[in-house]
């Protein structure tokens, strides 16, 4: 009669491959529920100009959109392309910590970050929308043996086929400069303006709108309704305003400026030119005009504080097709 532990011995069976979110401490955030990314790994060497870039740093980063997101949920057979714009936001924290070793605690400030897709790779589906983002870094400086900056360039795509491309690139520093850069600033704003309403910008409510309502005789100007208290926006306390509500605002700028709250966001490129301060009010301004064949319109957005430009955007939107 065989011992009881040879019941032990056989070998046990293979378990399928388990999906979960990265630490949130690699994307910047406090909530778990707001981190987009579930993994990543080495990936093929990226081909350019024909050859190979020895200096490449190549990695394939999966993300999972979800059905029903509390600020950014699916609209009219459409996920939220802001999904998307935080998806490729994550990549850069992601590896910058896990990858090149930059410690917790240090700063980034995004340089620039565009971002163009497909329709296809937004349609929501019954399930979430599981994405594989192809990451290769780039132009890669380091000072004392950290990670000063660096760009990345991604390749998105889906089991349907469609794709989305998009690059970013940032700037890291240690605790010690970013306060001798930036001193004391206050981590909350006075109060918001009231909301500019909520259907011209595709929202039911006021709560995640990010424009005020214009004053008599400001068309077309909004200033920025900064409440540090939003759970998503803001969630956790920062000394600037984040770059990704800088880009709902020019999102939303561009809807409400061109009347067309229902209109898919296809393309955006942006450029950070210096931090937006929670003491002073942000105004945000927007010009469109034709764009392409497909009836599309080219939005360019501009954020200032004290008469200095902090932020320009250009937005494509399309009309939607479903």
């Amino acid at each position: 009669m065989p011992h009881l532990t040879d019941r032990g011995s056989a070998p046990k069976p293979l378990l399928p491959a388990l999906t979960t979110t990265v630490p949130r401490e690699y994307v910047h955030r406090a909530a778990v529920s707001e981190v987009l990314l579930t993994g990543w790994e080495p990936d093929e060497p990226a081909v350019r100009d024909g050859a190979r870039a020895a200096d490449d740093a190549c990695f394939v980063v999966r993300a999972q959109w979800p059905r029903c997101h509390a600020l950014f949920a699916p609209v009219r057979g459409y996920q939220d392309p802001m999904l998307l714009i935080e998806s490729v936001r994550q990549i850069g924290s992601l590896l910058a910590h896990a990858e090149f070793d930059v410690p917790f605690g240090h700063q980034f400030l995004m340089s620039d970050m565009s971002v163009t897709t497909e329709p296809e790779l937004l349609v929501a589906d019954a399930v979430p929308t599981d994405v594989r983002m192809h990451t290769v870094c780039r132009d890669v400086v380091r000072r004392a043996g950290r990670l000063r900056e660096m760009r990345y360039d991604v390749t998105v795509v889906r089991e349907n086929g469609a794709h989305a491309t998009a690059s970013a690139a940032f700037r890291c520093m240690s605790p010690d400069v970013y306060r001798r850069m930036r001193g004391e600033r206050p981590t909350t704003g006075s109060t918001p303006p009231p909301a500019l309403d909520p259907a011209l910008v595709g929202h039911a409510g006021p709560l995640h709108v990010v424009l005020g309502e214009p004053a008599p005789g400001t068309r077309d100007r909004w200033e920025l309704r900064v409440d540090t208290a939003h759970p998503t926006y803001f969630d956790h306390p920062v000394d600037h305003i984040p770059g990704m509500f800088l880009l709902e605002a020019a999102r939303q700028a561009a809807h409400a400026r061109t009347r067309a709250p229902g209109a898919l966001l296809l393309g955006m490129r942006s450029e950070f030119v210096r931090y937006a301060e929670l003491d002073a009010p942000c105004w945000i301004t927007a010009e469109p005009e034709p764009y392409g064949t497909a009836g599309d319109l080219l939005v360019r957005v501009r954020g200032s504080q004290r008469e200095e430009t902090v932020f320009t955007a250009e937005l494509v939107l399309r009309p939607r097709v479903r």
